[in-house]
């Protein structure tokens, strides 16, 4: 089990910014991995109502439950190494494992006996060390949209913002509000159930 709060700089970028980023770090596809996320909420969101987000992390040997928050001093981010075994009866059964995890969502008041999985993000990942924080470069696919982000994670909140602002300005990249992953896979999911009310 693990707390920590997370302080990181993000940017949604275009197609040809992200081969821009990519070819001035020397990012090779060999230097790429794959990593999944399933989402949860209930089916009224009120997880997305707390800002929070409960994910499930596919990785090669085990899986990371992983519960985040928004605070004022950045996002709290809870980490549980679960099994298989615990992982499908979160997917299917709405069973939570025990844990701190757990405990937490209870304390936001969110039933956990009415969690539900609504959908998975799919993302190829590479990363590079710069002037002390770490530069992730994300290829995320979900819900048939695909997107390119630059993310910059750092330990000094205000020195990471001066370098990942005077990196955006170097390379010409247009600065932009950028939401998190799981953000923006509520919003297309919540698109895709407008369309299907419409039909």
């Amino acid at each position: 089990m693990s707390e920590e709060i997370e302080k990181e700089f993000k940017n949604l970028v275009t197609k040809e910014e992200f081969n821009l980023l990519l070819h001035t770090f020397h990012i090779s596809n060999r230097d790429f991995f794959t990593q999944k996320n399933h989402y949860f909420d209930t089916h009224s969101f009120l997880l997305k109502e707390k800002a929070a987000a409960l994910r499930i992390r596919e990785l090669p040997n085990y899986y990371e439950l992983t519960l985040k928050r928004k605070t004022i001093e950045g996002v709290i981010e809870t980490n549980q190494i679960i099994n298989q075994k615990e992982a499908d009866l979160l997917f299917h059964d709405a069973i939570l494992p025990a844990g701190e995890i757990k405990e937490a969502l209870i304390k936001l008041g969110i039933p956990v006996q009415n969690l539900t999985y609504f959908g998975s993000l799919t993302t190829h990942r590479a990363e590079h060390e710069y002037k002390g924080g770490l530069l992730v470069f994300d290829h995320s696919h979900y819900l048939d949209k695909e997107d390119y982000e630059l993310e910059y994670e750092v330990k000094d909140w205000e020195l990471g913002k001066t370098i990942f602002t005077n990196l955006l300005t170097r390379l010409n990249i247009k600065p932009q509000s950028t939401d998190t992953k799981v953000g923006r896979l509520y919003r297309a999911k919540l698109e895709i159930m407008k369309q299907s009310d419409k039909e």
